[in-house]
């Protein structure tokens, strides 16, 4: 049996950890790569961090800071995400709580310390 503790849930598997390689999240919980991300992956961490169920306008937002963060390499501005998704900045703060929360579920990568700040 394989004792070693799933990423994503903090509990061993048996069977998912001998076929499956470990995500892995650097120490602040960003993940390290983004291609390791999926939308399972979002699901699991959205509940693990008392978000819950991920609705709609959650995917609308993931999905666009994903996007642009993996086309142009940078941080969206938070305008650029309220207005791509639809979805208001009070509405952000009530789905995510910070924009910090919504580059996590995202799967990508630090930002860096100086982006970390703004996030929050």
């Amino acid at each position: 049996m394989n004792d070693t503790p799933s990423p994503t849930t903090g509990q061993a598997s048996e069977n998912t950890l001998d076929t499956v390689p470990p995500v892995l999240f650097d120490e602040l919980g960003f993940l390290i790569d983004p291609a390791e991300w999926t939308e399972t992956l979002a699901m699991r961490l959205a509940v693990q961090d008392g978000i819950g169920s991920l609705t709609k306008q959650h995917w609308l937002v993931i999905r666009f800071v994903r996007n642009r963060y993996l086309q142009l390499g940078a941080i969206p501005p938070v305008r650029s995400v309220c207005r791509n998704s639809t979805v208001s900045r009070e509405e952000l703060k009530l789905l995510f709580g910070s924009c910090f929360e919504v580059w996590r579920l995202a799967g990508l990568p630090d930002p860096g310390e100086e982006a970390r700040n703004y996030m929050k």
